[in-house]
């Protein structure tokens, strides 16, 4: 049952790490009981009263932390205020990226101009937002010229990622709203994505995996790790 589920990362008492698939929210929809991430906690630990921590959208990939007990989801999520938690993810993201490492701090808010509710953009008078990329890798396939990066944001706000790479020119292969048109984003809402869309996106998701997670609680130091999914292990390793 739990291969049907998710990968668990770490299981206590008080806690349950999991490795969340692609394509898959972290909230209740109208679907079936395996359609949230959230409803499948529940199908494994066999009750509601999980508490998520931290939330991926839904073709991120990687860590979600989640509390068992009310007094322990508390704890934790002011300890996610605090902006002690120390996460990292990777990034494969179009063209290859100049410097070798950098910060990117641009304060980012709502953009007034998308017919898209839910898009984000860099703008002068948003919230402060840092984030921090080391490259791991330039690589070339037949489609043209990528990155794999290692992304560490300062800050959590919404999309920050996968807006501050395309501010700087190099948005994450896959991304349907902050890539190259997001009619491909309204598209997949609007189930209406063509064949071509999906060609140019070149993968089914976007290329953005939660990989890793640290913080200090309860007098011990926690770190957890995530592998990516194989297709986007073979998105930087095979040529094509």
């Amino acid at each position: 049952m739990t291969d049907r589920l998710f990968e668990i990362i770490h299981e206590d008492d008080e806690l349950l790490v999991v490795n969340k698939p692609a394509d898959l929210v972290c909230h209740p929809t109208k679907g079936d009981e395996y359609s949230s991430l959230i409803s499948r906690v529940r199908l494994h630990l066999g009750q509601a009263g999980a508490h998520m921590i931290n939330r991926l959208d839904r073709e991120t990939t990687g860590i979600v932390l989640l509390s068992k007990c009310d007094e322990a989801a508390k704890e934790l999520r002011r300890l996610w205020e605090s902006g002690t938690v120390r996460k990292s993810y990777d990034a494969i993201v179009h063209g290859h990226v100049g410097p070798d490492s950098g910060t990117i701090d641009e304060p980012l808010g709502r953009d007034e101009a998308s017919p898209v509710a839910i898009k984000d953009c860099v703008c002068a008078d948003g919230r402060a937002a840092q984030t921090d990329f080391t490259v791991v890798k330039r690589f070339v396939r037949a489609e043209g010229d990528f990155s794999l990066l290692r992304v560490r944001p300062r800050t959590g706000r919404k999309h920050q990622i996968r807006i501050h790479l395309s501010h700087i020119g190099h948005p994450i292969v896959g991304d349907k709203l902050y890539g190259h048109d997001e009619d491909c984003y309204l598209a997949l809402v609007e189930q209406r994505l063509t064949e071509e869309q999906r060609r140019v996106l070149l993968l089914p998701c976007h290329a953005l995996h939660a990989g890793e997670l640290a913080f200090a609680w309860c007098d011990h130091e926690w770190c957890f790790e995530a592998k990516p999914e194989a297709w986007f292990v073979e998105a930087h390793t095979t040529n094509k």
